[in-house]
């Protein structure tokens, strides 16, 4: 899958979790999202693995800062 499908995914995945049209790019992060709080990133972490068919690690969880690491992981597991 190309970066391209992915952040396609992503997007779908966070206009889902987050009920409006979002863009994420590789330098998106929780404060570039109004409803993006602890909550919502458990929801948002759980989408994204069930959509990709794979398990973020809590290393990665806790180390992500933005979408662009989440989608160079994402790249790297599926």
């Amino acid at each position: 899958m190309t970066r391209q499908e992915i952040f396609e995914k992503l997007n779908e995945v966070f206009a889902d979790v987050f009920d409006e049209d979002v863009v994420v790019t590789d330098g998106t992060t929780a404060d570039d999202i109004a409803d993006w709080d602890s909550l919502t990133h458990i929801t948002l972490i759980s989408e994204v693995e069930d959509t990709f068919g794979m398990k973020f690690s809590m290393k990665d969880v806790l180390g992500m800062k933005n979408v662009g690491e989440m989608a160079d992981i994402i790249q790297k597991n599926i």
